[in-house]
């Protein structure tokens, strides 16, 4: 059942995909199920396979999405970048298609749409991650305000901005540029968390961050994104050179480095 508190029409939901229509299909009824009504949904989509692109036009209608296609795989950068282009609301909630929204997601959506229409400053707010991020500042609703200093040392404080599922500006582009494309998608994202910092972005993390919502890999339909094993490693002397490393590479490239500064 839709009712009027439930109907965004100033928001978009963007969803990048490649080669998981079934996934993909689980998170837009799972919207549906909610009863949240999107001024717009797009889908883009990076070249995937005909079967799954087949799935995506079967169900478009039913669905009520628009399909971004691409003729040739261009790695998720492109795909962030081209679906977010074509967004005309003021804002967007951005969702990769593995995850499932929860049941609880709605009022706490309804909350970080307040916070952005009531504070023009605001320019992301963070709904999902694997971990807590390290230093917050209490705001409200249970959300919390990201904050980040150069001697902070946990490794995570760069991360203000995150792929994960989140509510921003539809003018990101504007204040943070696009995303870099033809690069691995970590990298990407790390690039972008740089020029979140330098440019001076403030965003929101929701304190109870896996209880939004849930990612989900079948068997079928894995995640395709591989790290190197290096960074993964949890032998001791290991992390203690990756955290050295990373407090230099953080502090050159957000304080030295002004390739990612507006």
């Amino acid at each position: 059942m839709i009712i009027a508190e439930n109907i965004f029409n100033d928001v978009t939901l963007l969803i990048t995909h490649y080669n998981r229509s079934s996934s993909l299909e689980r998170l837009l009824r799972s919207f549906k199920e909610l009863g949240i009504v999107f001024g717009e949904i797009i889908v883009s989509d990076d070249c995937s396979k005909a079967v799954h692109l087949d799935h995506i036009r079967a169900m478009r209608e039913e669905l009520n999405f628009t399909l971004i296609s691409a003729p040739v795989n261009k790695g998720l950068a492109n795909n962030l970048n081209k679906g977010q282009h074509a967004v005309k609301t003021p804002y967007t909630l951005y969702v990769q298609e593995d995850f499932i929204p929860m049941d609880i997601f709605t009022g706490h959506f309804r909350d970080a749409m307040d916070i952005m229409n009531e504070d023009p400053a605001m320019d992301i707010i963070r709904f999902y991650a694997y971990g807590p991020y390290p230093y917050l500042q209490p705001y409200k609703n249970g959300f919390s305000l990201m904050i980040y200093k150069p001697w902070f040392m946990d490794k995570n404080k760069i991360y203000n901005y995150s792929d994960h599922p989140h509510l921003r500006r539809s003018t990101f582009f504007e204040r943070f540029g696009t995303y870099t494309e033809g690069i691995k998608s970590d990298k990407t994202e790390y690039e972008m968390c740089l020029s979140f910092i330098q440019n001076k972005g403030k965003g929101l993390f929701y304190d109870q961050y896996d209880s939004l919502f849930k990612q989900e890999n079948s068997s079928a339909e894995p995640s395709t994104v591989t790290r190197s094993n290096w960074r993964q490693s949890s032998n001791p002397i290991l992390s203690f050179v990756r955290l050295l490393y990373r407090q230099f590479k953080y502090n050159y490239d957000i304080h030295i480095n002004t390739k990612f500064r507006k």
